[in-house]
């Protein structure tokens, strides 16, 4: 019993977190199933481009490199993935370049910062700007595509009341997001590749000492990244939204950053805060809806940025990065 109670006095502020918003969503949905659910499942899909994105952050700084071209790689990816789509009047091609378009980046990240040893901060602030370049030159009006992606409901589950609709009724990389979680939590905790990633990360002279090579283990994490950031960019274009927009990411990729950081550089970790940062964007939604603060709507547009500063400036301080983190590595 009193290992219970400690536990629950641990958790004590993720167990009022969850009561709190269990209770607010009730309440902003009027407690009435319908919208209730449309709360929720507004949350998964908001959700999805940032869990995406602090899943490619976190294996590049798994590995020891800061990403901070996340927003730029996913714009790209968004823009190649729509634009190949709109050419080909397929969404499977447009969604495999907007994934070969992430992993491109992600190597010209490495090339920048592990071959060249260049600052890393300042080489994915490069591929932000060049990548925002790029988009708005090049884009033009007229493109359509052929729909978004589908839905898919999963056989029966889609039936269950409140969370079929919100697990179960969904669009193929949302699903796939959601299988990730699983995958890329197994795969760094419980592979032989993911004891070398975090063995890069955090002690990379020890690591190259026992054959393990660092450049190697960081341009594999970083294309791997990139293939994640490519997949939320072309959620963003051919499965959110069904178009391209200037700078249609608008921040969700610095917003990824705060939500690694919040998890811990953990997958489940990063699910959970992606919720969270999901949830505020779906009650922005909510309010707008419902005309609530329609005289401050600022106050409104800013929820989302007021929870990731609150969020950083509690948890940055006792989240510990890898040791490595943003540290050029030369084999000497």
């Amino acid at each position: 019993m009193s290992a219970l109670t400690s536990l629950l006095y641990q958790r004590r502020w993720w167990i009022f977190t969850v009561v709190a918003i269990i209770g607010f969503t009730l309440f902003t949905g009027e407690f009435k199933e319908a919208q209730t659910t449309a709360i929720l499942a507004s949350t998964l899909r908001q959700s999805t481009p940032l869990l995406l994105g602090a899943l490619c952050g976190m294996l590049g700084e798994r590995s020891g490199v800061i990403n901070i071209g996340i927003e730029g790689q996913m714009l790209m990816s968004a823009f190649t993935g729509f634009m190949v789509a709109a050419e080909t009047q397929s969404l499977l091609l447009g969604v495999l370049a907007g994934i070969a378009t992430g992993m491109l980046m992600g190597a010209s990240l490495a090339g920048l910062s592990v071959s060249l040893q260049g600052d890393q901060i300042i080489a994915g602030t490069v591929l932000n700007i060049a990548a925002l370049g790029v988009t708005s030159f090049f884009f033009q009006q007229g493109y359509t595509l052929p729909g978004k992606t589908p839905m898919v409901d999963l056989w029966f589950l889609s039936d269950i009341p409140v969370l079929g609709r919100v697990f179960f009724s969904n669009r193929p990389i949302t699903y796939l997001s959601l299988l990730l979680v699983p995958t890329v939590w197994y795969a760094l905790f419980r592979t032989t590749w993911g004891l070398r990633t975090r063995a890069v990360g955090e002690h990379p002279s020890a690591a190259e000492t026992v054959g393990i090579s660092v450049a190697k283990m960081r341009y594999l994490n970083l294309i791997l990244a990139g293939a994640i950031a490519g997949l939320a960019g072309a959620y963003l274009s051919l499965e959110a939204v069904g178009s391209f927009e200037r700078n249609m990411t608008n921040g969700k990729g610095f917003v990824a950053l705060a939500v690694m950081i919040f998890g811990r550089w953990n997958p489940v970790g990063a699910w959970g805060a992606a919720l969270l940062f999901g949830y505020t964007n779906a009650i922005q939604t909510q309010f707008q809806f419902r005309g609530w603060f329609t005289d401050h709507p600022q106050f409104v547009g800013m929820i989302p940025f007021v929870v990731t500063i609150i969020v950083l400036a509690g948890v940055v301080g006792r989240a510990r990065p890898p040791a490595a983190i943003g540290q050029p590595y030369s084999r000497e």
